[in-house]
């Protein structure tokens, strides 16, 4: 809980919300009080940069301004559109939700609490910034950046995201919204944490709560938020295998749940401990797809950073000039032209891959005679 002498709630709001009037980013979400479309901008922002958002969240408006039209479309139509956006399960529970609200709500989204909260995807941080911002609803938000305000703001000691420190910043959150209106001090909370009070050298010296801040007053800005134990990351070894038929390429669809759910993707697998490559490559096309592969050649090797895997993917490509497909894991594959797949529900490391294969694939140029 807050240290003593900690400052005054109501400071601490006259403050936020007088610097927040006087000038903020100017952010296209924050024009609008449609639910519809903060939702889709808040789950767009969770693990992604606002510069990148932008013109993705335009994008998506003009592809499904409702709702209704998010429900009507199909689930490969959502990954298409959110592909190169990574994380899809955000993508698969807007679809998910857009589909319930069009039948339990009249495809309005709801302004209870409880209701909102019931929807796929949508946990207590999403609830609190659409029922804040659209309806300014008394409603706390507790991000990345609100962590860190707080954090410092009462020099919270602790894990801020162990039980006791998620508890005792919930509560804080709550009672910032108790008075004044809500919507104008969750967004210059969170305007402050992404502009002014940052994770490494803060701009103290033009915080508007440098006056209030109990860390700052201390001297012990870096120290809070108290960090949090390191994550092992995990190294994993992934064979995957642009087969080739007549030209075109087998992308099999991976299963809706899991990591890269709904997914389009060459068929993919671990090798086995000791395994050469290429007879992994081998292997996996026909336990995956069925097919004996011919003329199996390395592709590209690289690295995907996940939250807490590294991936390895050894790439290869080969001919498959017959045989039917029979799938082992994937729900649908298509034969498709390499150049058209960026335009369809791939990963980036699966878009990576293909932009290789195009490369090698393309005419050599050659220099006219002397």
């Amino acid at each position: 809980m807050p240290a003593p002498g900690a400052p005054s709630l109501a400071r601490i709001r006259d403050h936020l919300a007088s610097w927040y009037r006087r000038g903020h980013r100017d952010l296209p979400w924050r024009r609008t009080r449609d639910p519809y479309a903060i939702w889709i901008s808040e789950v767009m922002l969770q693990q992604t940069r606002v510069d990148t958002v932008i013109p993705r969240y335009t994008r998506w408006l003009a592809r499904f301004p409702t709702v209704e039209a998010l429900a009507r479309a199909s689930l490969d139509e959502v990954l298409e559109e959110w592909a190169g956006l990574g994380y899809y399960a955000r993508a698969r529970n807007l679809h998910a939700a857009a589909r319930a609200v069009s039948e339990r709500h009249g495809g309005h989204l709801p302004d209870d609490p409880a209701a909102i909260r019931a929807l796929p995807g949508i946990g207590r941080y999403t609830a609190g910034a659409i029922l804040s911002l659209a309806w300014h609803r008394r409603e706390p938000i507790l991000d990345g950046n609100v962590l860190r305000v707080l954090s410092r703001l009462f020099r919270l000691a602790g894990d801020p995201r162990a039980a006791a420190g998620q508890k005792a910043l919930w509560t804080l959150a709550e009672r910032m919204v108790e008075a004044g209106d809500p919507a104008t001090i969750n967004q210059a909370m969170m305007e402050l944490g992404a502009t002014v009070c940052a994770p490494r050298d803060p701009s103290c010296a033009s915080c508007p709560l440098s006056r209030v801040c109990a860390a700052h007053q201390a001297g012990d800005t870096g120290a809070f938020p108290a960090p949090s134990r390191a994550t092992k990351v995990i190294a994993i070894d992934q064979v995957t295998v642009a087969i080739i038929r007549r030209g075109r390429m087998l992308l099999a669809r991976r299963p809706p749940r899991g990591m890269w759910g709904g997914l389009l993707e060459p068929p993919t697998g671990a090798p086995r401990e000791g395994e050469p490559l290429p007879d992994a490559a081998r292997r996996i096309a026909r336990e995956r797809a069925g097919l004996a592969i011919t003329d199996v050649t390395p592709l590209v090797r690289f690295q995907h950073l996940l939250s807490h895997r590294r991936i390895t993917f050894h790439c290869f490509h080969a001919e498959a000039p017959r045989g039917r497909v029979r799938l082992e894991g994937y729900d649908a594959f298509s034969w498709i032209e390499p150049d058209a797949a960026g335009g369809l529900g791939i990963s980036r490391a699966t878009a990576r891959m293909i932009e290789a294969l195009i490369r090698i694939r393309a005419p050599k140029s050659t220099s006219p005679p002397g």
